[in-house]
């Protein structure tokens, strides 16, 4: 099974994915986090490259292609081999963000271009579940601000990061069958109980 976390920034992903994992694998299931970028040698290679506070030139289409990049590599290496193997996938953001960041975010590359590159790089490989961690930007960010990764696409401005936040609304409204909402307001446990309800659930109908 294969799932899939977005959100805002600061909205608690990296924290709750390795939590979730340790939990399910204490049912005796099989596990693996993968986080995007990355998840792979080259891919955290490309990683580097895209998020790097001085590659401040970098043009929305070249991130764009840079991310499918990357991610065509974890689809090959990692993603199908083991879902082929029969694991549960937990996946730090995957091709929606870049409809959300790419798309919505910069709003200079068209959703439908951006859709015929992300086919290509992923050979249609699309989530089972797609989990968004939902809060007020303002507040992600200044979560984020506290951490140690503060990257490229974080620095950029406050309403680039409202049109991400609205463009996974409007993504959702696409697709309300593979979406599922959580509020990443709530104190961390209350979350993490929320999204244990959630997997328990999409679990259960597997």
């Amino acid at each position: 099974m294969f799932i899939t976390f977005e959100g805002p920034e600061g909205s608690g992903k990296t924290s709750h994915i390795p939590a979730l994992a340790g939990w399910l694998m204490e049912q005796g299931r099989v596990v693996h986090t993968v986080r995007e970028p990355g998840g792979t040698s080259i891919g955290e290679q490309i990683r580097q490259v895209i998020h790097d506070l001085k590659n401040t030139e970098m043009n929305p289409r070249t991130e764009a292609l840079l991310y499918q990049a990357a991610r065509a590599q974890v689809v090959a290496e990692v993603l199908r081999p083991r879902l082929s193997a029969g694991e549960i996938i937990l996946c730090d953001r995957y091709f929606d963000s870049t409809l959300a960041y790419q798309g919505y975010g910069h709003q200079v590359i068209p959703l439908d271009d951006l859709r015929q590159i992300i086919r290509f790089a992923t050979g249609g490989l699309t989530p089972d579940l797609t989990i968004l961690l939902d809060l007020d930007v303002e507040v992600g960010l200044a979560r984020k601000g506290k951490q140690d990764e503060w990257n490229r696409l974080d620095a950029f401005t406050v309403d680039f990061h409202r049109r991400v936040r609205a463009g996974y609304h409007e993504l959702l409204k696409l697709e309300p069958e593979r979406w599922t909402v959580v509020d990443a307001s709530q104190p961390w446990e209350v979350v993490q109980q929320d999204l244990r309800a959630v997997l328990t659930k999409k679990i259960d109908q597997r």
